[in-house]
Parts: C-alpha cells; sequence; structure tokens
C-alpha cells in the first residue's frame, strides 16, 4: 500500500512540475514558407515541434499563390520561418490577413547577400538574390537563426533546440567539405553548367562553378529570343554539355538549348523545393548531395 501511495505520488509530482516526455507535451505549431525551410525547422525542433510547410515538394514558391488553408494555418501557428530577402512576396499580405500573432523567424537575418542578376530584358538587378541556402555555409546561419526564434518562442525547451542545432551544424560542416572535394574532382575549366533559371550563384560562389541560365532568378520571369540564342552560342562556343532543369521549372526552353547547341539534358536539379519523400532530395542534406552528383556527372562530360 506504502508503494502504491508513493508511486502516485511521484506520478502526480511529473505531472505538476511539467515532466512529461516530449511525445506527451503540447507541441508548439510551427509554420514554414516552403519545403527546404521546413526542413531545416524539422532539424532543428524535432519532436518538440508540429511543422507545416505552405509550398510542398516540387512546388515553385516564387509563384506560389496562397489558398484558404494558408491563412488558417497561420491563425493556430506559434512561429513562422520565411527566408525572406524577397523570396516570398506573398508571406507579408498573408500573415496580415490571416491574422499571424506569433513569432516571425527571418531565417536570412545576418546572412552575407549577392545581388540578384538582371532580369531578361533589363540590365540591371533588383536587390539581394534570396537563394542563399544553394551555399551550405550560409544555411548554417540559417539554423542558428530559427534555433534562436524558437528558443524565444519556446523558452522551455530552449536547451534542447540549441542541442539540436548544434549536431545538426556539425553535418553541414561536413556536408560544405563533401561538396567542395566533390567539385574539386572537375577541372576548373570545366566547371560550367546551364540551368533553367538564375537560382545557383551562392552555389557558384562558394564552390567556384559557373552557372548560365535564359531566366533570372525569379521564375516569373520570361527571356526574349534574343537571350536564349545569345546562351545557345556560349553553350556552342564553350562546348559545355551539362544542362539541367530544375524540378519547378517548364523544361521547354532548356530542351530547346540542348538541341541547338548539342548539350546533353542531364538529371533534375533541386533548386527552391524538395522532391516528395520518394524522390532523390526530400531533405535538404539529400538534395545538395543529389544535386552535386548530378552536376559533377554533367561537368565531367564538358
Amino acid at each position: 500500500m506504502l508503494l502504491r501511495t508513493l508511486s502516485l505520488a511521484l506520478c502526480l509530482g511529473t505531472l505538476l512540475s511539467g515532466g512529461l516526455p516530449a511525445s506527451a507535451q503540447t507541441k508548439i505549431k510551427a509554420v514554414a514558407t516552403f519545403s527546404i525551410l521546413g526542413d531545416l525547422v524539422a532539424e532543428v525542433a524535432g519532436d518538440l515541434a508540429e511543422i507545416s510547410a505552405l509550398v510542398g515538394a516540387d512546388i515553385d514558391a516564387h509563384t506560389y499563390q496562397p489558398r484558404p488553408a494558408d491563412a488558417r494555418a497561420l491563425v493556430e501557428a506559434r512561429v513562422l520561418v520565411s527566408n525572406g530577402l524577397g523570396f516570398e512576396g506573398w508571406i507579408d499580405r498573408l500573415a496580415k490577413a490571416a491574422p499571424f500573432k506569433g513569432r516571425a523567424i527571418v531565417a536570412t537575418v545576418g546572412v552575407p547577400t549577392l545581388e540578384a542578376a538582371p532580369t531578361p530584358g533589363h540590365n540591371h538587378a533588383h536587390g539581394p538574390d534570396p537563394h542563399c541556402w544553394q551555399d551550405v555555409g550560409r544555411v548554417r546561419l540559417y539554423v542558428a537563426n530559427i534555433a534562436k526564434g524558437l528558443s524565444e518562442a519556446d523558452p522551455a525547451n530552449a536547451a534542447r533546440y540549441r542541442e539540436r542545432a548544434e549536431l545538426y551544424d556539425k553535418r553541414l560542416v561536413e556536408l560544405d567539405t563533401w561538396v567542395k572535394q566533390e567539385i574539386a574532382k572537375v577541372p576548373a575549366e570545366k566547371r560550367k553548367a546551364i540551368t533553367g533559371h538564375d537560382s545557383f550563384r551562392y552555389f557558384a560562389a562558394a564552390y567556384g562553378v559557373q552557372f548560365k541560365s535564359p531566366r533570372g532568378y525569379n521564375t516569373g520571369s520570361e527571356p526574349s529570343a534574343k537571350d536564349v540564342a545569345v546562351l545557345i552560342r556560349q553553350v556552342r562556343d564553350q562546348r559545355i554539355k551539362a544542362l539541367f532543369v530544375e524540378n519547378m521549372t517548364n523544361p521547354g526552353l532548356i530542351d530547346q538549348i540542348a538541341r541547338e547547341s548539342g548539350g546533353v539534358v542531364g538529371p533534375r536539379l533541386y533548386s527552391d523545393a524538395l522532391s516528395g519523400p520518394d524522390g532523390p532530395a526530400p531533405t535538404y542534406e539529400k538534395m545538395i548531395r543529389h544535386n552535386v552528383t548530378a552536376l559533377v556527372a554533367g561537368m565531367m562530360k564538358n
């Protein structure tokens, strides 16, 4: 009887002290604007949060049109994680309309940026390029920002967010080193590739690969016939064989360039969205490894 009484007292004490296991605690609801950010948030939060992404796998966040369900998700959310730098031009309006009253985390705060490439038909760029996640080193800052924001939104679990972020950061350091080692296998003069839109400027700067694209950084822009003709001449003159279509880009232009230049279209790259769970890029780490493997194989043909 005494043991039973002590057992009940211990259970009651655990309940009152908030010592429930994570699975029994109320998870905070965190919304990420697109799939890549959703994966980064999941790595930091683990089972402490219920995570959703407004723009899912294989969907283009540049041209996304929010739905009523997105507004409902923001109303219920305690945390909203966005990329910033104009990548999700619709998110501020959506958050205001919902309305969202939780903590907003902008993942690119403090991340060094590059100037965006000029939009086809214009001779000047329009502010910073938002695709910072193509450089693994910059993503380490994303993760630090996410961990800080989650810790402030959920102070009781701050230590666990920091611990998970530190473990993930170590994996990112290893990933960054691997990318550099793989790219180094390609002779410098062969490190050239063509992609559907200009989303790899950070990858180019970090890892020494030259990219050309018929579109600017926004997939909603359309190049002129003159722009495409110039690119085809460049591909021919430089004998670039590595041509790639991204998972959320219309393949028509790249197919045309390949036909008229003698290039070869390689495996699909993942630039602004992850693949579905059964695809080759369901997480950020797998996305980077898939892209690098495809790029190296394609560039070696140049």
